[in-house]
Parts: C-alpha cells; sequence; structure tokens
C-alpha cells in the first residue's frame, strides 16, 4: 500500500504543479523542448559569384534559405533579374532553398513596394534595409524621431500585411535606428508586427551581457540576428586572419549570453552568420568551399553554445 496515492495527495500535487507552470513566464512555457537556430546564408559572403555557384552551397552551410543581396556588396538580385523571376524559383527549388529575405539597402525603408511584390511572388517574408532619419539624436530627440519614423512607415506597412512581408530595420551605424534605444523604442510604437529589427551586434558596443539584455527586451521584435561582431572593423584593408575576427568564435565577444537570451526568448526568426570583406563585392575567402567550411566553422560555435545554454 505503500507505492499508492491517496486522492488527497493526488489533486495536491496536480494543483501545485498548474501553480507552478502559470507562474512561469509565458516564453518559458512556449519554448519547444529543443529549441535550434533558422540558418539564412547571405549572398553577398560569397562577392560576385553566380547564384548557380551560390545556392549549392546552402544547404552545405546548414541553411534552409538564401538572403539576397544587390550591389555593391554582392550582385545577386541584379542575377535575378537577368535570369527571370521564373528561372531564378527553378533554381532555388533545385537546390532546395528557399528565398528568406531580400536585403535592399538602396532602396531605402519607403522604396520597397516593388520589391514586396517580388517577395511575395517569391514566396519571401522578409526584407531587411535600413532606417531613415536624422542620426546621432539622444533621449527625447531620438524618441521623437522614432516616432515619426514610424508614422511614415504606416502606409509602407499596409503594403508589407497586404504582401506577408516583415520589414526588418538593421542597426545600422550611418542610419537614426542605431542605438539600444531606438531599436527598443521602434519595437514599442511599431503598429504591426510586419515592422521589425535586423539586430547587429557588430554595430552595438561589444558588451556579451548588454547585448543578451537587449535581446530580451526586443524579444518577438526581432526578425533578424546577425551573428556578427566588431572584431578589428570591416572599413580598412586587414590582413585577412584580423578582417576575419568579425565572425563568431574569431574575436572577443563572447556569444554565449547573446545564444542563451534568443533560446529563453524562443527566437523565431533568420540567424545569419556574416561579416564584411575589404573591398565590397569580393568573397570573404577566395575560393567557394573555403566560404562555406568558414560558416559552418562559426555554425559549429554557436551550437556548441546552444548545447551548453
Amino acid at each position: 500500500m505503500r507505492n499508492r496515492i491517496s486522492r488527497r495527495t493526488f489533486h495536491g500535487a496536480a494543483s501545485a504543479a498548474l501553480v507552478t507552470a502559470a507562474c512561469r513566464p509565458q516564453h518559458l512555457l512556449a519554448a519547444p523542448a529543443s529549441f535550434k537556430f533558422k540558418y539564412i546564408v547571405a549572398s553577398c559572403m560569397y562577392g560576385y559569384q553566380g547564384l548557380a555557384t551560390i545556392l549549392p552551397e546552402v544547404q552545405k552551410a546548414g541553411a534552409s534559405a538564401i538572403d539576397i543581396w544587390p550591389k555593391v556588396h554582392g550582385n545577386q538580385r541584379e542575377q535575378i533579374a537577368e535570369l527571370g523571376e521564373e528561372r531564378f524559383a527553378e533554381m532555388l527549388t533545385e537546390a532546395g532553398v528557399s528565398l528568406g529575405c531580400i536585403t535592399q539597402y538602396p532602396l531605402g525603408p519607403f522604396g520597397l513596394g516593388d520589391e514586396m511584390k517580388l517577395a511575395q511572388r517569391l514566396g519571401c517574408h522578409t526584407m531587411v534595409t535600413g532606417g531613415s532619419g536624422p542620426r546621432g539624436l539622444r533621449g527625447q530627440e531620438l524618441k521623437a524621431a522614432v516616432a515619426k519614423f514610424v508614422e511614415q512607415m504606416k502606409p509602407h506597412l499596409e503594403n508589407a500585411e497586404a504582401a506577408g512581408v516583415t520589414i526588418a530595420i538593421e542597426n545600422h551605424s550611418s542610419n537614426l535606428i542605431q542605438s539600444p534605444d531606438s531599436l527598443k523604442w521602434l519595437v514599442e510604437m511599431r503598429p504591426s508586427k510586419n515592422l521589425g529589427v535586423a539586430l547587429a551586434p557588430y554595430h552595438l558596443p561589444q558588451d556579451a551581457q548588454q547585448l543578451a539584455n537587449l535581446i530580451e527586451s526586443l524579444d518577438e521584435g526581432i526578425a533578424m540576428f546577425y551573428a556578427w561582431q566588431h572584431g578589428m572593423g570591416c572599413h580598412k584593408k586587414l590582413p585577412k586572419e584580423q578582417e576575419m575576427l568579425q565572425l563568431p568564435g574569431r574575436g572577443e565577444l563572447d556569444f554565449a549570453p547573446l545564444v542563451s537570451a534568443l533560446k529563453k526568448i524562443n527566437y523565431q526568426g533568420w540567424t545569419e552568420i556574416f561579416m564584411h570583406p575589404v573591398p565590397r563585392g569580393i568573397p570573404i575567402l577566395d575560393q567557394t568551399e573555403a566560404v562555406t567550411a568558414e560558416i559552418n566553422r562559426s555554425r559549429g560555435y554557436l551550437e556548441g553554445l546552444m548545447a551548453d545554454a
């Protein structure tokens, strides 16, 4: 009889379990048993290589989707225009890859109308661009400028909703949206979930815990996470081993707190292992296979952190 549980004991234990579950943060309740990154490959990592060369590398890099970049960083968007949408769609199918994102800085956040229609036709649900507006603002001036930007985005977000596209604004150093405060206000003020953030640690202070806290604050507002650190920068020509310090696991930034924060919020957006070469438009390494291997080296580093998170 010692192994029997009384009705009172059973109901008491069940009630305690329900109370414990109810007290947990909602993102923990929703988190799957095994969290995984959703990897995407930036076409510009391969410079101006042809799509016929790049697309077969995507799955080899542990990713399911391609992020298409235009000149000057890549020229794959221009290649699509030359190939035609139909042929490009066939190439995606042949490679077993989806079009996950179109990055379009040249068009800016207010010039994406036709590009969103293209994205809709090709089944792409994410676009990355910059945030237009004055730079170098702080405090209430910055908050007011972010509010103005969000208001200006409203008609474009209506188009984004119709196309099933999320417009993700990168915190680029030359944009209005560049600081942690501007990112938080953008997410706080957005009138639609079709406006999000493309979070680039490269452009932020290289403090791992501060970056982790920012990730938790932005939560579901993040649509793209660049696994990218500052290293020694990307504007001066450096020896290749120094240039590569932008990649996860090579530079000094400890990505462990960032990975833990992404896991904690059950991050569902894209993760892009990234760096900029100097000059722009060249592959990060000379050989196509070497580029893929380097992406996989960084992916192995992130996956190791995930296992420990």
